[in-house]
């Protein structure tokens, strides 16, 4: 197997590579436009054909690199069927898997940050993007999203993984690179020992400012982070 995970400073990105060294295929988890020639750099490196891009939501504080890749290399795109991204070449549902040589990808559903948002479990870790957080969770306050259903997407979807799957988010502001189930049950502020409505009452109090890139990222990740018209 192949991992490396890459951090964008401006955004607190994190993109993830995934591969299997026998087929010599790769898939991207959430990348920048701004990180696409390392991406490609580690991959020629590697001797890595990129295969898939994996969206985990259509993203409100970065332009994705999906369509420059795709352009460069013939990889296909992939978002959730309710992401509102019909750039996509494949729409995928939960329980959906993808192929990767020998390796297998499965798509959990885990709406809440976005109803389009999903997660991917590959061997013994999932990569959450913007629902589970380290010691946090996406915010629920714009794109359509809904504190309630994430709550559900979380403790009934990703909290009854195996306790020592290791947890991949989409983002990290205090420079911490994983953790784990167990970990985010005991301990997230948010939702360790929390019910459906005091998370509610959480999220309704967090009061953040507005995403910096919105503006611009939304529309263009709506078009696979392809340049307008």
């Amino acid at each position: 197997m192949f991992f490396r995970q890459l951090f964008e400073p401006d955004t607190s990105t994190y993109t993830y590579l995934v591969g299997d060294l026998l087929w010599r295929e790769a898939a991207v988890i959430d990348p920048v436009l701004g990180e696409v020639e390392e991406i490609l750099q580690t991959l020629e490196a590697e001797g890595l054909a990129l295969k898939t891009v994996m969206e985990t939501h259509v993203h409100a504080d970065h332009v994705t690199g999906a369509s420059a890749l795709r352009a460069r290399t013939g990889a296909k795109v992939v978002v959730s069927r309710h992401g509102g991204a019909p750039c996509a070449d494949l729409l995928v549902d939960d329980e959906d898997f993808l192929v990767l040589g020998d390796e297998v990808i499965r798509i959990l559903a885990t709406p809440g940050h976005t109803p389009g948002c999903v997660s991917y479990r590959w061997r013994d870790r999932v990569f959450t993007g913007d629902a589970l957080l380290i010691g946090g969770c996406g915010r629920t306050d714009f794109q359509g999203g809904d504190a309630g259903v994430l709550y559900e997407s979380i403790t009934r979807k990703l909290f009854t993984l195996p306790e020592d799957t290791l947890v991949y988010p989409g983002h990290d502001y205090k420079g911490r690179r994983v953790s784990c189930i167990a970990e985010e049950k005991s301990s997230n502020p948010r939702l360790a020992h929390k019910n459906r409505e005091e998370f509610i009452a959480i999220m309704a109090e967090l009061d953040l400012p507005k995403p910096r890139h919105i503006d611009v990222a939304v529309p263009a990740n709506q078009r696979c982070g392809a340049a307008s018209a």
